[in-house]
This record gives C-alpha cells, structure tokens and sequence, in this order.
C-alpha cells in the first residue's frame, strides 16, 4: 500500500500552501520537482499522516549553510519519528524516509546533507547496503550507524548501540558542530 503526501509551497510570508495530494513516494518526488521549476518559493513533500517532510526543494542557500541538514534511513517508523523529532528540537534540519528504496529514490537527486543516520532495526544485509550507496554516492558524507546489540556494520564512521538518545546523540552534535567550523 503507498503512502499519501501533501506537497507544499512555502509562501513570502512563511505560511505552509499546501498545492497537492498525491499517494506513492515517487509520485510525490515528481509533483514536488513540477512545482519547484513553477516557482521560486521553498517547496516540499510530508507524509500526509506522521507530517514528517521527506523532501525540500528550492531552500534559500542562507537558510541551507545556516542549518546542519541530516538524512535519516529508518526501518521501524516510530522510532525515526521520534530521532527526527528530538533532531528538530535542537535546530537540526531533518529529512527521514522509511526503508532503503526511498532513501535511494529521495536520494538520486543529489542534494546537501551533513549526516546520514542509518536505523538500527533491519537485517545487517540491508543496513549494510544502503551504507555501501550512501558511501558511494555520497563520499564525503559521515554515516551513524545505530545497531542493535553485539552488530557493527562495516564501514560506518560512527557505530552505536541503539540505547537511545544518550548514546548517538553527542556524536551528532560533535560531527555537525565539526562540519559547521570546515563550512566557514
């Protein structure tokens, strides 16, 4: 079953215009990319039911160098919306999808992020292979890991046991205050 999305245009003023409904994520990626070339105002795609945004398009590049962006990969829903949501609450800019197959399909047109956080709750072969794409097509991109216990996947930066918060979210203030200070 797909998911519905809302497509929205940001206006001058701030205010959220919601343009479309559509259901599937890639139906959602090609109305967001038809609005964007429509307008010149901010634009973007969340989950009709949880409001996560799953894409951005047209961000003013103030607004981009001004927040660190992260690209979270969850596989259990609840738990990605409640790592996005806590990420939000300390400034950071979130984009969080559900499996591998929309990461790789947000993904396929590149965009600017400062972290990749990878859930802990799918098989090590799926979590293993989107870390290998990510590291691929995004080489200078640092990658958390969040694992379940006594698992590790190879080639991460970061490996964590998922024991919440406590335990991944320094690394994320490190890495992002790192790459705010090589920014400029």
């Amino acid at each position: 079953m797909h998911r519905v999305y809302e497509i929205f245009e940001v206006m001058p003023n701030g205010s959220p215009q919601r343009a479309t409904v559509v259901r599937g994520l890639e139906f959602a990626k090609a109305a967001l990319q038809r609005l964007s070339k429509d307008t010149s105002n901010e634009c973007y795609a969340a989950d009709a039911e949880t409001h996560q945004v799953v894409m951005q398009m047209n961000v003013a590049r103030a607004k981009l160098r001004a927040t660190r962006r992260i690209f979270q990969i969850a596989y259990d829903e609840d738990l990605g919306l409640r790592r996005a949501e806590l990420l939000r609450s300390r400034g950071y800019g979130v984009i969080s999808v559900l499996g591998n197959q929309a990461a790789k399909l947000l993904l396929s047109s590149i965009q600017h992020y400062d972290l990749f956080i990878v859930g802990h709750a799918a098989p090590k072969v799926a979590r293993s292979a989107i870390l290998a794409w990510l590291k691929a097509n995004y080489p200078g991109v640092k990658i958390l890991a969040l694992n379940p216990p006594n698992q590790q996947i190879l080639g991460a930066d970061y490996n964590v046991r998922q024991n919440g918060p406590q335990t991944w979210l320094p690394i994320v203030s490190q890495q992002l205050s790192n790459s705010s200070s090589s920014r400029g």
